[in-house]
């Protein structure tokens, strides 16, 4: 690869409810992904070549950002908080869409309630669960957990770290979760495809986000807490 083709333009997709609110909840998803398998890192050479369809990494998550801004812009409830919506570009290859947001803000950092960030929701398996990074991120966040019932296994981590997008914001000292149903065979390989999603339990993590952003919308602005 020559510097001329390693250089190459990138945007972030943004959506902005405003509610007229002081403050804003942040929902992200990166729409990147392999193309053939010649960037960003496939796990199988014998792949390269190949379109790499992203079904769960990260096509799932931007599902879960699309049904969300439906789902927000269409209940006719003005919510106590402004939502924006992005979809992160570059994140395979090194959070880049990301972290250029969080230095060229579209919105003072300190408006920021918090970022929910949703990465590989698709392939959810009973027996692990679903992965709630950055539970330790802000004192209010157990308050926010209480009382939700849900079909999905959760296991919560108190880390903001983690190889995805609420990362950049974490180290901007703001509180963030990060779903995620955890890594398979499939996973940065071109059979990554769409009749391996399981799209029953995918509804039920959307279900509970839903939850979770609206019993965060009751609570005054995030603190935030440094859990490395």
């Amino acid at each position: 690869m020559t510097v001329a083709d390693s250089i190459r333009k990138a945007e972030n997709i943004i959506g902005f409810l405003d509610n007229g609110a002081p403050y804003t909840i942040v929902i992200g998803a990166h729409y990147d992904h392999l193309g053939l398998g010649n960037f960003g890192g496939t796990r199988e050479p014998a792949h390269i070549g190949q379109i790499h369809n992203g079904a769960d990494d990260n096509a799932s998550g931007v599902a879960g950002l699309l049904e969300l801004a439906r789902y927000y812009s269409s209940n006719k409830v003005k919510e106590k908080y402004n939502l924006l919506f992005i979809a992160f570009s570059a994140e395979e290859l090194g959070l880049i869409g990301s972290k250029y947001w969080t230095e060229h803000p579209t919105l003072p950092l300190d408006n920021i309630h918090w970022m929910l960030n949703m990465d590989m929701i698709g392939r959810y398996n009973p027996e692990n669960g679903l992965a709630v990074i950055g539970y330790g991120t802000s004192s209010k966040f157990p308050t926010i957990f209480e009382n939700i019932s849900t079909p999905i296994k959760i296991n919560k981590s108190r880390d903001g770290n983690g190889g995805s997008d609420q990362t950049s914001f974490y180290r901007k000292h703001i509180p963030v979760l990060f779903f995620h149903t955890g890594g398979h065979d499939d996973y940065h390989k071109a059979t990554d495809d769409a009749d391996k999603i399981n799209y029953k339990a995918l509804k039920a993590i959307l279900e509970l986000e839903i939850k979770v952003l609206d019993n965060s919308m009751m609570q005054e602005k995030m603190d935030f807490i440094w859990t490395n």
